[in-house]
Parts: structure tokens; sequence; C-alpha cells
């Protein structure tokens, strides 16, 4: 019965303490809501992801899990409340000197978590504003070591190195920052326009890389398009002519091919029987040809003396071609008409 009595009494308080509204929690770096310190009622429930530090006497006694727990009136006592929730906190404006000697402007977000709420409590006596101001001061020694243009290009970098800064610091006090981001960088307005025109200065000067380049790639096009053009003409040339020699050979190989059947057509008639009247005509029409082109290859002619006697003309090569062809009974046909035209001629 009595136990009954102190379970009720236990659950009244509880729920009084739960009702209490919570008080705003301010630190000079940092406001967020924290809840009041839970009175001793024996019997307590801890909320999840909280951890409830514990003493007895005025010394630590344990930590409270989340839960039903029980506690002795009086000798215990819940000295501190930790959240074991992951934190966001504010880091303020606050100015640096980089290493190039420019002022900035720079404030960002701290992501930490509870990890030993002993420490936590008993470590540091405020362990947000401690970090807080670690990470102030990290930032200002970080940002030290960098210029400004390097400040801008390596922000994870500089994010990395300040999350692990802050760990080897704050590994005593049971914290553990799991992420600095930088918010916002503000520079001097002088710096600002400096910045804007060497970026347009950057810009131009790509702007004019770009246009040479591409004057150069043109030339080097227009150039190996006159050099194909060329070795393409030479190449036809080359082609063109090969092929006018090889229609000029296959030209005199058809020439001496029709000349050499002509000979021996002409050898095979006159052995034939009335060969040498044929002969004779032939040799008159070669004359009569040869002395009408007298007048026309040059502008001196010289006449035989008899040159209306077509017929003695005939007769004279007719017995110059019987006396070879008794003299020598093996010369060629051809030789004997080559002969033959020359006498002509003359």
């Amino acid at each position: 019965m009595m136990l009954r009595t102190l379970c009720r009494t236990g659950g009244a308080l509880l729920q009084q303490s739960q009702r209490t509204v919570p008080r705003l929690w301010v630190t000079p770096a940092q406001q967020r809501w924290a809840s009041s310190l839970p009175m001793n009622t024996v019997v307590l429930f801890v909320p999840q992801q909280e951890a409830w530090v514990v003493e007895r006497m005025g010394r630590f006694h344990r930590i409270l899990e989340p839960g039903l727990n029980f506690l002795i009136p009086i000798l215990d006592r819940v000295r501190y409340v930790q959240s074991l929730k992951e934190i966001v906190i504010d880091v303020p404006e606050q100015s640096a000197v980089s290493l190039d000697n420019v002022t900035l402007q720079i404030d960002g977000v701290l992501y930490l978590r509870i990890l030993d709420p002993f420490k936590a409590s008993y470590g540091v006596e405020d362990p947000e504003y401690a970090v807080t101001q670690l990470a102030q001061t990290t930032m200002r020694s970080e940002l030290g070591k960098l210029t400004l243009d390097k400040v801008f290009r390596e922000r994870e970098s500089l994010n990395a190195n300040m999350v692990h800064s802050i760990n080897q610091a704050s590994d005593e006090w049971g914290i553990r920052c799991l992420r600095y981001e930088i918010k916002d960088i503000h520079v001097p307005p002088r710096v600002k326009e400096s910045m804007q025109m060497q970026v347009e200065a950057e810009r131009k000067k790509r702007a004019t890389v770009l246009e040479s380049e591409g004057s150069r790639e043109a030339a080097i096009n227009v150039a190996e398009g006159r050099k194909r053009a060329q070795i393409l003409a030479s190449e036809g040339e080359k082609a063109e002519q090969i092929n006018k020699a090889a229609g000029e050979a296959q030209a005199v190989l058809a020439l001496a091919e029709a000349k050499a059947k002509a000979i021996q057509m002409l050898s095979e008639a006159l052995t034939e029987q009335n060969g040498s009247a044929a002969a004779s005509l032939s040799v008159a029409e070669q004359y009569v040809s040869a002395f009408s082109n007298l007048a026309k290859e040059s502008n001196t002619i010289l006449l035989p003396s008899n040159t209306g006697d077509i017929s003695g003309m005939v007769t004279q090569a007719m017995a110059i071609y019987g006396t070879l062809a008794k003299t020598s009974p093996n010369v060629a046909p051809g030789v004997v008409e080559k002969k033959s035209e020359e006498l002509v001629n003359q």
C-alpha cells in the first residue's frame, strides 16, 4: 500500500515536471531551447536520445539510460541533461586576415554531437560555447595560412582542416565535430572591385587566347589544304604523264605493227604476177605527191631538168629497184621501198 502511494506521488510529480515550459538557455555564442533539470521523483522516465547525469551526495554516481529509472530521494540528484542528437550551432561572423593581408568577414555552421555525457558535463563548463570559440580561433588560424584566391578555391579542404583541428581539442570534452561549413565570405569593397577587374581581365585574356588559337587553327587548315591540293595536283600530273607515255608507247607499237604488216603485204604483192606494174604505179603516185609539196615546206625549190618527164623518172626508179633486187636478193622489201621513196624525193 505504501509503495502504491509512493508510485502515484512520483507519477504526479513527473507529469508536473513534464508540463513545465522549457526555458531559453542563452550563451554568448548561440541560443537554443533546453529542458529544465527534472526533480527526483524516485521513478523517472528518461526520453530517447538524452543522457541524465546523476550525482549522489554531490558526487558523480551514474548516467541514466532512456526508459524507466529509479533514484533514491534526497541522496540522488539529476545534475546535467545532455542531448545526444546532432546539434547545429551558428558560428558568428568574425574578421580574419589572409596570408596576403586581406581582411575577410566570415561565418559558418558547426555540426557536432555529444559522445561522452560525463566528459561533456565535467570536462568543460559550457561545451557548446567552448566549441564555438574554438571554431572561431581555428578559422582565423587556418585563414592566415591561405591567400585570398585559395580561400575561395579550397573551401572543402579548409572545412576538413577545421573539423580535424576542432576534434583534436574537443576530444577531452566528449564532443565530436561532424562537419563545418562556411556560409558567407565578405571581402572589402575595394578588394571586391579588384577581383571583378581581375575576372574581367582573365576573361579577356581567355577570349584573346581562344581567338589566336582559332586563327592559328584556321591558318594550319588552309596550309594543310594547299599542301594536299598540291600533292593531289602533282599526283594527277604524274598520272597524266604516265598515261600519256603509255598511250604514245602503244601508238608507236601500233604504228610499227601496221608498218610491218604493210611491208609484209607489199613484199607479198611484189612476188605475185604484175607486181612490178604495181610498184611502178606506187612510185609514180609518190613522185606526184612529193612534187606537189615542194613549195609548201620551204621557200627554196630545186627542180630537176626533166621535171615533166614522169615516165622517165619512174623508169629510172624501177631500174634502180631491179638492180638492187638482182644484186641483193636478201634485202627486205621494206628497204627497197625506202630506197625507192628516197629516189622519188630526189
